[in-house]
């Protein structure tokens, strides 16, 4: 699958599509509509599905910083008033930030988050590690070949087994030809960075 195929899929979902119109009216630096939005479309295709089907919120990264709280809520509000029309549900957070809550939510620490592509790098599932910018910028650094396949493999910059196991089976209970591919890789090193379009 190429980075255009992508595109087209992730922004047959109209709601994809109005994100990244308005996404630059929040003035935020290194901001990215990343995960499920995106590569649920490319499943749902695949299964003759609409292109929003089971899709539970829409996920924006952004890097500011300023790691305060009243930063983040900030954003947070104004992200609800832009898109408050749409009725979904969007989760804004600041990658920045993550180190600071992941702990207490996941139950072990991780190292500051340095830019909003550097949070994509961390989904634990290696073909959902995708995400658009509104300036057209496309980021995979894992490829598209295993998203289009259907395979799922770990993700070795994140290793979680109990979480990655609960992702997967939730997963493949809403698209059964989704199948596990293994480790492709022992080595923790971030992967190369994937060309912008």
């Amino acid at each position: 699958m190429s980075p255009d195929a992508f595109r087209q899929l992730a922004l047959s979902n109209p709601i994809n599509a109005v994100l990244l119109q308005r996404l630059p009216a929040l003035g935020l630096a290194d901001v990215w509509l990343v995960a499920g939005c995106l590569y649920q479309a490319v499943w749902n295709q695949r299964a003759g599905r609409a292109p929003d089907w089971g899709v539970k919120d829409y996920d924006i990264f952004y890097f500011d910083p300023d790691t305060s709280w009243e930063a983040e809520d900030q954003a947070i509000r104004r992200a609800e008033s832009l898109f408050a029309d749409l009725g979904v549900m969007v989760e804004l957070r600041n990658q920045a930030r993550v180190h600071l809550w992941y702990p207490q939510r996941f139950g072990r620490t991780i190292a500051p988050i340095p830019s909003g592509r550097a949070g994509i790098d961390g989904f634990l599932v290696e073909c959902t590690c995708v995400g658009l910018s509104p300036d057209g910028g496309f980021y995979a650094p894992y490829g598209l070949d295993d998203l289009a396949a259907g395979i799922l493999r770990p993700n070795p910059r994140t290793p979680d087994p109990v979480q990655y196991g609960l992702k997967v089976a939730s997963y493949r209970s809403r698209w059964p030809f989704l199948r596990e591919g293994g480790n492709t890789s022992e080595v923790l090193e971030p992967p190369p960075l994937a060309p912008r379009s």
